[in-house]
């Protein structure tokens, strides 16, 4: 009796794990997110943001990928606290001091966008 009660155990969580797995896999195709459409929406950077990024309207989320391609690009992290952005000559316009937090940074050039 004992290797009968094995078996069922094992075949069980067979199919479990199969039924689990089929699960995820359906739950990752429904699971469409739309993006919000604030985000998509074209600002227009003041003139100091514009030096940076380019004075084109451009959406947000765009905005933020060409400034952070500007930060790396010019090695204006901190080398010990990555959060950390330093601020050159055309980015302490926007920034208003020489160093910022990167969370920080978002609120100071949302000041600098026009909708």
């Amino acid at each position: 009796m004992a290797k009968s009660a094995k078996k069922k155990t094992a075949s069980k969580s067979a199919k479990s794990t199969k039924k689990t797995a089929a699960k995820k896999t359906a739950k990752k195709k429904s699971s469409g997110r739309k993006p919000n459409a604030a985000f998509m929406a074209p600002v227009t950077p003041s003139a100091a943001l514009a030096e940076v990024v380019g004075a084109k309207p451009l959406p947000r989320t765009e905005l933020t990928k060409k400034l952070w391609v500007y930060i790396k690009k010019n090695n204006l992290q901190d080398p010990k606290n990555k959060r950390m952005i330093k601020a050159d000559d055309a980015l302490r316009p926007i920034f208003g001091k020489p160093q910022v937090n990167m969370f920080e940074m978002t609120k100071l050039v949302n000041k600098h966008v026009k909708a």
